[in-house]
């Protein structure tokens, strides 16, 4: 079997309304009309020369087109390759840009995309759903969490928070990063709602210093949350290093991290507790493998990161998280940016392999590859 062709496609969904930022970002008044202006992914589809395709995503959060010109640019690399030869091609790819020291960014969110459509074509010539491919148990079941809780006033909250009790969640996670006193006030009010059988962690998208992550945190001791998710900046090691033997809640982040070596530093410097890599950013299926032994080295539970990303990465991810024993819960987005215009990224482009779900818990399908069904009207109706 060879590759016959590459071809990277974006998708841009601009925003009908303005939004204020539904996450914590710095200066957000000026940087939500860039960053959350619109939903945006690129996709990758390799065809093969025995009629199989392969899809996958390169997670962006700017300029789309920037991991669209990149796969383009290096697929001659990949034309007349073996797609199941992904080890070789990964090294290849991570080659051309090593010595330059590329290891995280736009090229690495670009052969993401690449690795995950060769592992689509990889499970589809074998008959086997990735999970299978990877090592993962027949027939599995997965714990999910509905995310997120994003903050949009307190009856909003509560409403949402209200929604996902209804649909069958038993863990949901709770955006904050509003203030000391907000984020207090929002878990407290959201805990008091849905009772102490649900599963709550928080995530501040990197949106504290560490003395106020440190304050939060042990105000938060109390309302029994599973973990505090990305308190500080990503590049603050030692601060990650303080908080987790400071605080009793598990520190958990790595969505913003790349390949092995960022999450090494996340979990030997930050000591964090959780990591969560984005397979659509963080190199791909063949570097969350060696990630994920990296992590179980550490006895460092490995959680997957969807994050507002397209159903690809989604679908991608529910294999990793089927696959990997110590991923115990995954992260189901439920949310998207805009509380008045659905992501069709998210929910439309394909359906995601899922049979079942029930009292919390998702039963995966067993089609082969990631076991996608695109749905090419999506495609043409918002490609750029």
């Amino acid at each position: 079997m060879k590759i016959v062709n590459v071809e990277a496609v974006t998708l841009v969904v601009p925003m009908k309304n303005p939004i204020k930022a539904p996450i914590s970002i710095p200066y957000a008044d000026e940087l939500e009309k860039v960053v959350f202006k619109e939903y945006r992914t690129t996709l990758v589809k390799i065809s093969t020369d025995e009629g199989i395709t392969g899809y996958g995503e390169c997670m962006v959060r700017l300029s789309p087109t920037s991991t669209r010109d990149i796969v383009e640019y290096i697929k001659p690399l990949l034309i007349g390759k073996d797609p199941m030869d992904t080890e070789l091609i990964w090294e290849l790819m991570f080659g051309t840009m090593m010595n330059r020291g590329h290891y995280q960014g736009f090229y690495i969110e670009a052969i993401s995309g690449i690795d995950v459509a060769l592992w689509d074509i990889k499970g589809k010539t074998l008959s086997l759903p990735l999970y299978k491919l990877i090592g993962g148990n027949s027939n599995p079941k997965i714990w999910a969490y509905a995310s997120s809780i994003r903050f949009r006033g307190m009856e909003t909250m509560l409403e949402t928070a209200q929604k996902f009790v209804d649909q069958g969640f038993t863990a949901m996670k709770i955006k904050i990063g509003q203030g000391y006193k907000t984020d207090v006030m929002a878990v407290a009010a959201v805990r008091e709602h849905v009772g102490d059988d649900i599963t709550l962690m928080v995530d501040a998208n990197c949106g504290y210093d560490v003395k106020t992550a440190l304050k939060i945190g042990k105000e938060l001791e109390k309302y029994n949350i599973r973990w505090f998710e990305e308190p500080i900046s990503p590049a603050d090691y030692e601060g990650y290093r303080m908080l987790s033997d400071s605080l009793d809640i598990p520190i958990a982040a790595g969505e913003a991290h790349f390949l092995r070596y960022g999450l090494k530093e996340l979990i030997v410097r930050g000591k964090v507790d959780i990591i969560q890599p984005n397979v659509c950013r963080a190199g791909g299926v063949t570097e969350c493998l060696k990630i994920h032994g990296l992590s179980s080295s550490f006895n460092v539970p490995y959680l997957v990161h969807t994050g507002s990303s397209s159903a690809v990465c989604i679908a991608v991810s529910l294999h990793l998280a089927a696959a990997f024993k110590d991923c115990f819960i995954f992260e189901h987005m439920q949310s998207d940016w805009s509380k008045d215009q659905r992501n069709p990224l998210r929910w439309d482009l394909t359906p995601l392999p899922i049979k079942s779900f029930e009292n919390g818990y998702i039963e995966l399908d067993n089609k082969p590859g990631i076991g996608l069904e695109i749905n090419e009207d999506i495609i043409e109706k918002y490609r750029v």
